[in-house]
């Protein structure tokens, strides 16, 4: 017997012991911190630039190529894509959250080698890139200048200079961007009118440009071969790309015969200026610059926030006069709080079983022998999760909470029983120990191999239900096999060395309790006499509990992970269609001026011209992340993140020119944009935009009518207003206009050309032309553009266009290839995700039918995971009970026996369905 060893040999046992406890001490340390085990899916993304272009010539020229390229990439869950109107193009591919996140991005880039040669020249000159990185925002970083010295251009170059790519090597960051797109961009502001007096188009402008704004390889003298020997080579040196407004300014357009010369800066206004003016950024009322930090896929959240604060404070030292910086935003500090409160529940829970266990023993001493293994269980424990490789997260430390009641029953059973024997048969502790180990062992190794068979396949589940849960399980697991060694072989040696045999019983309120225990004891012994000798009732009323088990599963709401203050509540802005900056800016500062009147409000950042739900720059949008004070002084009620929600449409109520939808953050970072649900609702027919935009306008009308849903909205629109140029192309090649000098004079004029590229400060920046504003602000000043044709003439664009008002989308989503329309919404108050979910199908099946049967909805992010791990909780509940039938059945050599130990699941199932409900 095992136990003997260790009996005779107390030091041997208390220096494993020690020794499994130093392991988890050491491990403790090494262990990554997170609210939740790696979950995420990893995300690739990949971004394009075409600059001047519609959204819907992006998702056509731009879009699809690479998307038909991509998709079917080796384990991609789905993919979403999105073409702005600022020209960009971003798709977000999402794979198997235990795929390997560099194959993953070797994998898309392989792909989109393929599509390089269909897409237009632009986006080719300006490449496609390609990101590991999150979904959503891992911190945001504000720069600004306290004294107004440093106007926000400069600051946002100075970030892009120092900051940004010093932030892109800190250890977990997949990416760090600004959202102000302020990089110093060489601006040439032509003057329409001008040109035309002067004969110059805006080809003409980019010809010069091109030729005198280069880089030559001018050679060198002496170089080899040669005819005869020479004593030095010399590199041969010549002006390449300029740099300065001056040398720009200075271009030669013309020289004309009479020796006179026609510069840039006649028919321009050069500046170093940014290359968007389409965002605005407030932080906490102030000007300032946004800088978004995103996590790496599979990097740790928290480790990763610490060393970007710890990297900020370091350079901030550097930072010249008049710029400073402060970090509004920041989705770990719900994860410190969460973990915080965990191991105070740990510590509690442990102070409990002390209790617990001492009432039931009375004895110190005694009391100290089972409680000698929690520690050594749940502290070995972290050895175990550093083996396994993973985290310090609330799923591992519930575990070891769960863990602290199951871990001292094996250290009781062989105590009660040594116990026992002292008392019945006389016996010293020595004498009793070895004897009690003799009838227990096969009973400790027995608990053990039952608990373990509940909780050890679980990890061999796949997806997002079995990276849940196999921290989870695995850790109680590892506590119970420990608890077991440590009832065999330390608990044993503490038995023979601290029992005593002369104890005398305690009395005053420890006798009242034995009293009243004792009499509870024959109350029940005596309900199981009679439930024994009346079989059919109690049958009966098993029955009646399975029954009700079943009902309380069936209408138990569901939910991938329960909502939570997090500290945090986000905000979408959307005004109508077609809205200039300067109007979302004047409701923005609506929005700034009540934020800073609201008590538990600590500091925000709020973004003109971004759209947080479509994760793009929109004229017509703003978002805002709005940072709540901490938990401890919010106590009074009312003032959880979720009241604040609906303060904030309180507030939305005296906005009337915009609509604004409020969210507490995802459950699970990363996981979605927002919090609530998000779907896509794909066009799989032959319909257009307008019919895309009209089905999602009849989905989210009929979803805000059902009771289980709120706030269902979609971010598609196609009636932005838009000029649709009908261009005569006979006429065109009648007065010698070729079709493309058209239509690149217009994307210089109304757009933005970008022409090449010039230095500054070791780094290479665009050079774009754009008319000045007063000649694009309306839709007549279509009449200031003149084109040449191949005879020398000025031709007015009008004369051969006709200029028709249209309407169409200003943002075009794609989900799976398909072009979609992006809908977010979330569940009713009193109602989970999984029943919002269930709604979300219902109407859709309402809706999407008839003409319209071409349409699907499809969802994404934390509602995709959700869906497809329905059911994976049964599977491990119906896993768990074979295997504990399996272990039992062997252990009795019985296959009846186990059947009886089995049907008091249902009344465990019983007990939490009921609790759950209420």
């Amino acid at each position: 017997m095992i136990s003997s060893v260790f009996i005779r040999r107390p030091i041997l046992a208390t220096v494993m012991s020690l020794m499994i406890t130093l392991g988890g001490l050491l491990a403790m340390k090494n262990l990554p911190v997170a609210q939740y085990p790696e979950l995420l899916p990893v995300t690739i993304q990949v971004m394009a630039t075409y600059i001047g272009a519609s959204p819907e010539v992006i998702s056509n020229t731009v879009a699809a190529p690479i998307e038909q390229q991509v998709n079917g990439v080796e384990g991609m869950l789905y993919m979403n894509s999105t073409s702005a109107s600022d020209g960009t193009y971003t798709l977000q591919v999402y794979f198997d959250s235990d795929r390997d996140a560099d194959m993953c991005s070797v994998n898309v880039t392989n792909r989109i080698q393929a599509a390089l040669p269909m897409l237009p020249e632009e986006v080719r000159r300006t490449g496609v890139l390609v990101f590991k990185r999150s979904a959503s925002i891992l911190l945001m970083i504000s720069l600004f200048s306290p004294d107004g010295t440093v106007n926000n251009i400069d600051v946002a170059n100075y970030g892009a200079i120092n900051v940004i790519d010093d932030l892109k090597r800190v250890e977990g960051v997949g990416d760090a961007v600004l959202f102000d797109m302020k990089d110093y961009t060489m601006r040439i502001w032509l003057k329409p009118d001008v040109m035309t007096s002067l004969g110059v188009t805006s080809d003409d402008i980019a010809l010069a440009i091109q030729d005198q704004n280069a880089q030559f390889a001018a050679g060198r003298i002496g170089q080899e071969p040669l005819s005869e020997p020479v004593e030095t080579v010399y590199m041969v040196q010549t002006k390449g790309r300029l740099s300065t407004v001056e040398e720009f300014e200075n271009i030669i357009l013309r020289a004309n015969p009479d020796g006179s010369i026609l510069r840039l800066k006649d028919v321009a206004r050069v500046e170093l200026g940014a290359y968007l003016y389409d965002f605005q950024a407030v932080d906490t009322g102030r000007d300032a610059v946004a800088l978004a930090v995103f996590l790496s896929p599979g990097a740790n959240a928290l480790n990763t926030a610490t060393l970007v604060k710890e990297h900020m404070a370091r350079i901030s030292q550097n930072f010249p006069e008049g710029i400073s910086y402060t970090i509004p935003y920041d989705t770990t500090t719900f994860v410190r709080i969460s973990i915080e409160e965990v191991v105070k529940t740990l510590i509690e829970a442990m102070v409990l079983v002390f209790l617990v266990v001492f009432l039931f023993l009375q004895d110190l001493r005694a009391t100290i022998i089972p409680m000698a293994a929690v520690p050594v269980s749940i502290i070995g424990t972290f050895a175990g999760m550093y083996a396994f490789g993973f985290s310090i997260n609330t799923l591992t430390l519930f575990g070891m909470v769960l863990a602290i009641g199951i871990v001292v029953d094996d250290a009781i059973v062989v105590l009660e029983n040594v116990d026992r024997i002292m008392e019945q048969e006389k016996l010293q502790p020595h004498a009793a120990t070895e004897k009690a180990m003799r009838e227990v062992t096969g009973p400790v190794i027995a608990i053990v191999l039952v608990l373990c068979s509940v909780f050890v396949p679980v990890a061999f589940l796949g997806g997002l239900a079995g990276a849940m849960y196999r921290q989870f399980a695995v850790t109680i697991a590892v506590s119970v096999a420990i608890s077991g060694f440590v009832a065999l072989t330390l608990t044993p040696a503490l038995c023979a060395l601290m029992l005593k045999t002369d104890l005398h019983p305690m009395g005053g309120f420890f006798a009242k309790f034995n009293a009243w225990f004792k009499r509870r004891t024959n109350n029940y012994t005596n309900v199981v006499a009679w439930m024994i000798s009346h079989r059919k009732i109690a049958a009966l009323l098993m029955v009646i509990i399975f029954g009700l088990t079943g009902l309380f599963f069936k209408i138990t709401p569901t939910s991938l992970v329960p909502d939570e203050d997090q500290g945090d509540v986000m905000t979408a802005i959307m005004l109508p269609d077609g809205a200039s900056l300067n109007r979302v800016e004047e409701v923005s500062a609506k929005l700034d001026k009540f934020l800073k009147e609201q008590e538990i409000v600590d500091n925000y950042m709020l973004l003109s011209g971004y759209d947080m739900l479509a994760g793009a720059i929109k004229s017509n949008s703003a978002s805002a992340f709005i940072m709540l004070k901490p938990w401890d002084e919010r106590t009074e009620e009312g003032q959880s993140s979720f009241d604040f929600v609906n303060t904030m449409y309180g507030f939305a109520a005296t906005v009337p020119e915009a609509i604004i939808l409020n969210f507490n953050p995802p459950p699970i970072i990363g996981m979605s944009n927002t919090g609530g649900f998000e779907l896509y609702l794909q066009n799989r027919g032959d319909g257009d935009s307008q019919e895309l935009a009209h089905v999602a306008s009849l989905l989210t009308a009929e979803a805000n009518k059902h009771p289980h849903l709120a706030g269902v909205t979609s971010t598609f629109s196609a009636n932005v207003p838009q000029l649709y140029v009908d261009l005569d192309r006979e006429q065109a090649k009648m007065l010698g206009i070729p079709i493309t000098s058209v239509f690149t004079s217009m994307q210089a004029i109304y757009g933005s050309q970008y022409i090449n590229d010039f230095n500054l400060y070791g780094r290479t920046y665009k050079v774009i032309t754009q008319a000045e504003s007063e000649y694009r602000a309306r839709a007549e000043d279509f009449s200031n553009l003149y084109l040449r044709s191949n005879r020398g003439d000025m031709i007015p664009l009008v004369s051969i266009a006709r200029i028709v008002p249209t309407e169409g989308p200003d943002l075009v989503t794609r989900f799976n290839i398909f072009n979609a329309a992006h809908i977010v919404g979330g569940p009713s108050e009193g109602y989970s995700s999984g029943q919002a979910l269930d709604a979300m199908e219902e109407v859709a099946d309402k809706v999407l039918t008839g003409e319209y049967s071409d349409y699907e909805i499809a969802w994404t992010g934390s509602a995709y995971q959700e869906r497809v791990t329905g059911g994976s909780s049964s599977q491990m509940l119906l896993l768990g009970l074979l295997m504990v039938f399996l272990i039992l059945a062997a252990q009795y050599e019985r296959w009846t026996l186990p059947i009886a130990v089995i049907c008091a699941v249902p009344f465990a199932a019983f007990g939490a369905g009921g609790f759950t409900l209420l």
